[in-house]
């Protein structure tokens, strides 16, 4: 019978979710979701200088925000060393591992020699078959792996095909150091093996610890999970991606207004694809998902491409759906709290849910939702930007004058009846209608651009409306 899948997200708390990490951590979600299986979550929290709860908060925010769910409580694996010290014993006690007495300063020296003679710079064996009896006394030893000294060790990946290494370029690893810690090859294999893991999925700069992986679980008798390594994602300019190409972080994508539905759909089409489809729902993704589909060659991220998939994001998710990412946003930029103030104020939810569907039509990402829907809460009398500065001019605001009292004698405030009014005052003074019209958007919004002018009397209201043109009038 089967096993059912289990795959895992195993990320280093670095302070935040790595977008490439969210990428793997994606391809392991759909697989198991595809499969009807599960996703774990394991922290490898060993270095403990970088491994603080704020750390691990951070990197289970940024899943939770991308919407990836994972199965039971996240693992730590700092907490599991003794079970990883208990599984290099029983290596030891059963040959496949060995206590190693040589010194740092030997083992380079060793290194040095290969070197010079153009081998390998690796340990040489010289505690591999000695006794332990000969051991000298107060060194503290490491336990090495007693690996293969001859043929190969393969990995059959189902994104790079069968791929092989020579057993003799794979040094005996070092399993435990001599302080007791295990080294993280050692705890990879025992964390993968104890929670179940039946698939990896990573990046492939982790294909040569594939090959040393193997070689320990096949010391143990253990089954080798299927494994897949996927390209890395690459910066616009074909370097590895990183921090100089700008934004690297889960949590810096959320504060530049990128919706999770965008960041996800995005993130499957580096380096997978469903034919000739850009755009797919998750369900899409989840039906369709396979490892066959991962393509061989690094992907380049795109923010262009980004910034458009966000921008149909914003305009098919539904208002409400809309409000509760905007909210989230606001609580990770400057000036956010300010927004939530308002917004939590009587009526003035209302109010924005009521410009939201002509804000969105307009808008790439929440930076742009934020910033066209600022006139909703901008306080009197406004700050005016340099082009509505330009915008009104003396004869801008003469016009104003001439707008006011044909809105202030309205007695229905709609978006039919205010451009009807405007527009009768532009046919009046022979005008075309964007001479009124663009005073009138500097006047109520303090902006040269904004959603279109009569959504925006109508969402402000009338006695908003003509207190902010009466401010500029001459």
């Amino acid at each position: 019978m089967t096993k059912p899948v289990v795959t895992r997200i195993a990320p280093s708390p670095t302070g935040y979710l790595h977008i490439g990490t969210a990428r793997t951590a994606l391809f392991n979600w759909l697989y198991a979701k595809h499969h009807g299986g599960k996703m774990l979550l394991r922290i490898e929290d060993t270095d403990r200088a970088r491994s603080t709860e704020e750390a691990v908060e951070a990197l289970m925010d940024g899943l939770s925000w991308l919407g990836m769910d994972w199965d039971g409580d996240a693992i730590s694996q700092y907490e599991r060393a003794d079970r990883h010290r208990e599984v290099a014993e029983q290596m030891v006690k059963g040959g496949t591992a060995y206590y190693c007495y040589s010194t740092p300063e030997e083992v380079n020296a060793m290194r040095e020699k290969a070197r010079a003679e153009g081998r390998p710079p690796r340990y040489d064996g010289t505690w591999r078959d000695r006794d332990p009896s000969e051991a000298p006394e107060g060194v503290s030893p490491v336990i090495r792996l007693k690996a293969p000294l001859e043929g190969d060790t393969i990995v059959e990946d189902q994104v790079q095909g069968t791929v092989k290494f020579a057993n003799k370029d794979l040094d005996d690893l070092v399993l435990v150091r001599s302080d007791g810690n295990p080294t993280y090859m050692l705890a990879v294999v025992v964390d993968d093996h104890d929670m179940g893991i039946t698939h990896i999925v990573r990046g492939d700069d982790h294909l040569t610890n594939a090959a040393r992986q193997t070689l320990i679980y096949k010391a143990l008798n253990w089954d080798v999970p299927v494994m897949a390594h996927v390209p890395l994602i690459y910066g616009p300019d074909g370097a590895k991606l990183s921090k100089r190409h700008g934004a690297t972080g889960a949590e810096a994508y959320r504060a530049m207004g990128y919706l999770p539905s965008a960041m996800r759909n995005y993130l499957a089409r580096l380096g997978w694809a469903h034919g000739d489809d850009e755009i797919f729902s998750t369900e899409q993704m989840i039906e369709w998902f396979g490892l066959d589909a991962i393509g061989k060659s690094p992907s380049r991220f795109d923010f262009k491409k980004l910034e458009n998939l966000n921008a149909h994001y914003m305009r098919s998710e539904s208002d409400e759906e809309l409000l509760g990412h905007f909210l989230t946003y606001l609580t990770d930029v400057e000036g956010g709290a300010d927004v939530m103030a308002w917004l939590a104020g009587d009526g003035n939810q209302d109010k924005f849910m009521a410009a939201l569907p002509g804000l969105k039509e307009r808008a790439k990402t929440l930076v742009e939702l934020q910033e066209s829907a600022r006139y909703l809460w901008v306080q009197r009398p406004l700050d005016l930007d340099a082009k509505a500065e330009k915008i009104l001019s003396e004869d801008a605001r003469a016009i104003l004058a001439k707008v006011l009292p044909a809105l202030e004698n309205l007695d229905q405030w709609t978006v039919d009846s205010t451009e009807a009014a405007v527009k009768a005052v532009a046919e009046a003074e022979e005008l075309k209608l964007g001479k009124v019209a663009q005073p009138l958007r500097a006047a109520l919004t303090g902006r040269g651009t904004s959603p279109g002018i009569f959504d925006v009397l109508a969402v402000l209201g009338k006695a908003e409306s003509c207190a902010r043109i009466r401010d500029f009038a001459a």
